[in-house]
């Protein structure tokens, strides 16, 4: 009996799609996901009266209040002592977010392999 010979391997080219850094994309969106959540949780709290004292809401306050410091005096609040409509809250979400979203574009455009068109979102 004669040893069989191997069939033949047929070789396939293997072209690579656009892709991207999807992990850093994703460490970015995360990121500022968290931010906009702490300054929303803020926001809510301010509008609807949370007591300082509580020491979540006095965590929170003092987390985000870094991140709003930047946006405070570009609109006039309105409310009481104890309700009120931050608007810095609502522009610094509006902003981290846009940023974040232009991260997350030039990630995807400088992690691109060359000659690929990074994937429309």
């Amino acid at each position: 009996m004669q040893p069989q010979a191997p069939a033949p391997v047929e070789r396939v080219s293997v072209t690579e799609q656009g892709r991207y850094n999807f992990r850093a994309a994703a460490v970015v969106g995360f990121v500022v996901g968290l931010v906009d959540v702490i300054i929303a949780a803020r926001f809510l709290g301010k509008l609807l009266g949370a007591s300082a004292q509580s020491a979540f809401v006095h965590f929170i306050y003092q987390l985000s209040a870094v991140m709003v410091a930047p946006f405070t005096g570009i609109f006039g609040d309105t409310g009481n002592k104890t309700n009120t409509f931050e608007t810095a809250s609502l522009v610094a979400i509006v902003v981290y977010a846009v940023i974040g979203w232009g991260l997350v574009v030039l990630i995807r455009i400088v992690t691109a392999p060359h000659g690929t068109k990074p994937a429309s979102s």
